[in-house]
């Protein structure tokens, strides 16, 4: 199972690549554009934030399959395995198929269904990634959608991973990962609810105060 935050907090990254066992970091156009730093800086810091380990992800913003391969180029140009984002449109899947002959691994995003997950897999995007709350908030069933692509790529296309993004609650995260997928992007906030439990922290203060009244100190 894979884990990674989706984000480009420099920052937070480095904060919880300390404890959380992440397999890398994802970006969107719109995540970076709200971190406000350009992908040339923001790609290597990230890097560094991981500590030279786990692998990134960035997308295209062209809409044509020959300038999506030329930006493509450019992204591997900052990091040369970055893995490629590219929405699944028509265009979207040539540039894939175009990709995929040159060895550039891809992941096929903007994903609201099963069917259109399943031709991204089969075009030669190592991951695919349904957008699981965006499906719920369109009137879908986001959870339903990832359960029938997980089935389709383990029958139709091995090779390929469902990378599950657009959390809204870490529940949402496990039914993913329940549904069989292999790897999973959290936003920050619901990165930190998976160990933000008060219960937790309380339990943790009542050990101590037994502890120091039993022998009059904390350590052991």
């Amino acid at each position: 199972m894979e884990l990674y935050l989706d984000t480009a907090d420099v920052a937070a990254v480095k904060r919880l690549a300390r404890s959380f066992p992440l397999a890398g970091v994802t970006t969107n156009p719109s995540i970076v554009a709200k971190g406000n730093m350009p992908l040339v800086d923001l790609l290597p810091a990230l890097q560094d934030a991981l500590g030279g380990k786990g692998r990134l992800f960035a997308q295209v913003l062209a809409s044509n399959a020959e300038e999506m391969v030329a930006e493509a180029h450019t992204l591997r140009g900052i990091i040369p395995d970055i893995v490629v984002k590219v929405p699944v449109s028509a265009e979207g899947l040539a540039a894939i198929k175009l990709l995929k002959a040159e060895g550039i691994p891809t992941l096929g995003t903007a994903v609201y269904g099963a069917g259109q997950g399943l031709l991204s897999a089969l075009a030669g995007a190592e991951y695919v990634a349904p957008y699981v709350n965006r499906v719920d908030a369109q009137g879908g069933d986001g959870i339903q959608t990832v359960t029938d692509l997980q089935r389709l790529l383990t029958l139709h296309a091995p090779g390929s991973k469902v990378l599950a993004a657009s959390f809204k609650t870490p529940r949402q995260a496990l039914e993913c990962l329940l549904a069989g997928c292999e790897a999973i992007t959290l936003p920050l906030d619901v990165a930190e609810q998976f160990i933000a439990a008060p219960a937790v922290e309380a339990a943790i203060v009542k050990f101590e105060q037994e502890w120091q009244t039993a022998f009059g100190r904390t350590g052991i």
